[in-house]
């Protein structure tokens, strides 16, 4: 195998279309997630059995099943059964919503589950009910807790949308994948693939330690 040099900088614009619609999806879908997350977070630690039974299930099924088959299942297999199709960009950002958001529901339990229960009884004692101890004292604590993992979810959600290239969806790996097809430059173009991730991933987690650390401070 001969390496081409200026493979490396031809494919660099199709790249950059590419990451432009994976970082649109991912914030949109992870945006939609964080709604779904805390909505079904909440959920999980109700009161009531059947809320909790449905937040549960939700998070099992999601987590228990590879997000390729979730893909797949949205975008070939509802389709099949109503006879509609949906456009792969909605899909993209459907499914990363609805994945991205039973972890950030586990994420969401677990941060409220961390604060000590004397802080319920406290907010009790000032006069307040359960629903504004929550929002004024339990949540903003736990929200410090959350902050690390919301932003693992996000780079793990990041890397996920690659496998949306499996639907048609012209995203980095995507981009990466036709443009191979028509030069054969197959080392040259994953190699800047694997680049391009890691501009976006490295930013993102030396940006989490330094909130890790603020926080820890605080």
């Amino acid at each position: 195998m001969v390496i081409n040099p200026q493979a490396f900088i031809d494919v660099i614009p199709f790249l950059i279309d590419g990451l432009w619609i994976t970082l649109y999806i991912t914030i949109f879908g992870v945006a939609i997630g964080c709604v779904i997350g805390t909505l079904f977070g909440l959920m999980s630690i109700s009161r009531f059995r059947i809320v909790r039974f449905i937040a549960v299930t939700y998070v099992e099924v999601v987590r228990g099943t590879p997000l390729l088959a979730q893909i797949f299942f949205i975008h070939l297999g509802i389709p099949a059964l109503i006879g509609h199709t949906f456009d792969p960009y909605i899909t993209g950002v459907a499914i990363i919503g609805i994945n991205s958001g039973a972890y950030i529901a586990e994420i969401v339990r677990g941060g409220v589950n961390s604060i000590d229960k004397g802080q319920m009884e406290a907010g009790r004692s000032l006069g307040l009910n359960s629903r504004q101890t929550m929002r004024y004292i339990i949540w903003p604590q736990a929200l410090k807790v959350m902050i690390p993992p919301f932003g693992n979810q996000f780079v793990i959600s990041l890397k996920d949308t690659s496998l949306l290239s499996s639907i048609a969806v012209a995203e980095l790996m995507y981009s990466g994948r036709q443009y191979m097809t028509i030069t054969f430059s197959a080392f040259e173009t994953m190699f800047m693939v694997c680049i391009f991730y890691l501009i976006i991933t490295i930013p993102a987690s030396l940006l989490l330690r330094y909130l890790e650390r603020r926080i820890d401070k605080s």
